[in-house]
């Protein structure tokens, strides 16, 4: 995947991800980081678990879906981390 592909898929999935764990909102930098982190964690929990080798492809669905649940594991993480 390119930058910019990173870029739009962490913004999509970040979003997505404070919108079900109802977070305080991260603001567009926040979510692109969220994203990407989810999409880091959400490919390698893919591989680890369920055996998919490339479960962040570019963008589509596919790849949204993985990031955005990646996206929701990291935040309740740091929320049970903070908390």
């Amino acid at each position: 995947m390119g930058l910019f592909t990173w870029i739009v898929v962490g913004a999509i999935a970040g979003w997505l991800a404070n919108l079900i764990v109802k977070g305080s909102g991260a603001g567009l930098v926040g979510n692109i980081v969220l994203g990407v982190l989810g999409a880091l964690v959400g490919g390698w929990l893919a591989g680890a678990i369920f055996s998919i080798p490339r479960a962040v492809t570019g963008f589509n669905l596919g790849t949204i879906f993985v990031a955005f649940l990646g996206a929701v594991i990291v935040l309740l993480v740091v929320r049970m981390l903070t908390r």
